[in-house]
């Protein structure tokens, strides 16, 4: 199995660190992001990894080559010339993912213990076209699953702003936790949502589940209960700390 982290954001909130370095770089008790993260996804024997960049790429290049990759097999999706956010980024490396097996995708920002083969495992025996690690916590947006864990929806608790992508009885708020599990034949189908949009190439995979939702199993797995945190601006590092001494 191989996996993408994505580590090509500019990290503003966690600024002034983000003015000279990338997000990824930033280091929880001697540890950057990015390595803990290359060592979560080794510890279950994924090792093959495509890591997109974007700010100060030279940064993140040189930690991965100096590093020896911590033990992983590295290929960098390089976005140097522009951002293209989190549904162009993976739709830019789908040529990584050449062998025919489901893979793993994940933030560089997120921290967790979860089981990921529990995960895998879960995706492959209810045959979904992508699996989104969720859980129940506080956040200003949710997706909306209906009551079989298909996703229906998206809402921002803040602005009252909701998204139906298709029709439920009842539907329940979970936080995205960043972690996907994706079927390659998803890839092709990969597109901004919005045909007016000058650029084609830059899209939120949010946005772009929701449109495939309507035709395709985009599915829940629930982790609540498992270590978890977004390491997303400056008052989470801390507590990123306590959680992973």
């Amino acid at each position: 199995m191989k996996a993408m982290i994505l580590a090509a954001g500019l990290g503003t909130r966690l600024k002034p660190f983000t003015d000279l370095h990338p997000k990824a770089l930033l280091k929880i008790n001697g540890k950057s992001l990015l390595q803990r993260n290359i060592e979560y996804l080794s510890s279950y024997g994924i090792k093959d990894i495509i890591v997109n960049v974007h700010h100060f790429p030279d940064q993140v290049k040189n930690e991965i080559e100096k590093n020896n990759g911590w033990g992983a097999n590295i290929s960098i999706s390089d976005e140097s010339g522009e951002l293209l956010e989190t549904g162009g980024g993976i739709k830019k490396a789908a040529w990584f993912f050449n062998d025919g097996e489901p893979f793993v995708v994940m933030n560089v920002d997120v921290l967790t213990d979860m089981d990921l083969n529990a995960m895998i495992d879960h995706h492959k025996t209810i045959k979904a076209w992508a699996t989104l690690a969720v859980s129940k916590r506080d956040t200003s947006r949710y997706l909306l699953f209906d009551e079989t864990s298909r996703l229906c929806g998206w809402k921002n608790k803040k602005t009252g702003e909701q998204k139906m992508s298709k029709p439920a009885k009842t539907h329940e708020e979970k936080a995205f936790s960043g972690i996907h599990v994706i079927e390659p034949k998803l890839l092709p189908l990969l597109k901004n949502p919005d045909p007016l949009c000058e650029q084609q190439d830059k899209f939120s995979i949010t946005d772009a589940y929701l449109e495939l939702s309507k035709l395709h199993s985009i599915m829940a797995y629930e982790h609540s209960g498992c270590k978890f945190i977004d390491v997303g601006k400056h008052d989470s590092i801390a507590r990123a700390e306590e959680l992973f001494s």
